[in-house]
């Protein structure tokens, strides 16, 4: 708010600038010194005009460059909005590695699966939050390797693939509604 604060109060000082300059323009012109009159030569009023044309343009060129500015600072605001949580978001991915890891562990002692049980709830409950948040997991199995949101950390040639297709995901990737937080780390096809 304090910059729209500022850029309007500049805004108004320039408006005021360039009307006291036209203003005092004029006033030189008319000659108005008390009961004097002078001859104002076409030359004058040309040149006059000429520099109240110039006040003018300058005028509308700060406007358009205000407005410009406006937009901006708009645009930058939304997009601070729509991304608000990427950096929680990018400081919780790893943990949500390390509860798939821990997910994977099989255990055959009752007590190691209610604990398990317990680590799996909290798990759904972190990606739900994640992705009322807009958090998506990037697709890997079957895909063409895309590098945009893979990154190819292997290849292998195998027949059973297509060329470039992604035969293996080695860690998640995610987005955040259109941006890409992490690359899916992949083993791709020649």
């Amino acid at each position: 708010m304090s910059e729209e604060k500022q850029v309007n109060n500049q805004e108004e000082k320039e408006e005021q600038t360039v009307t006291e300059e036209a203003a005092d323009q004029t006033a030189e012109a008319a000659g108005t010194a008390e009961g004097q009159e002078t001859d104002v030569s076409s030359e004058d009023i040309n040149e006059l005009k000429q520099k109240l044309e110039e006040s003018e343009n300058r005028y509308l060129r700060l406007r358009a460059d205000f407005e410009n500015f406006r937009r901006r600072v708009q645009l930058d605001r939304e997009a601070s909005e729509k991304y608000r949580a990427q950096s929680l978001i990018t400081e919780i991915l790893p943990l949500l590695d390390n509860f798939e890891r821990a997910l994977q562990v099989e255990t055959d002692n009752e007590q190691a699966a209610s604990v398990l049980q317990g680590v799996e709830m909290v798990y759904n409950g972190l990606v739900s939050a994640l992705e009322k948040e807009g958090v998506e997991v990037i697709e890997t199995k079957g895909k063409e390797f895309d590098p945009h949101v893979h990154q190819a950390v292997m290849t292998e040639s195998n027949e059973e693939y297509k060329p470039n297709e992604i035969i293996e995901e080695f860690q998640k990737g995610y987005k955040l509604k259109d941006r890409v937080l992490r690359p899916s780390m992949v083993k791709v096809n020649q």
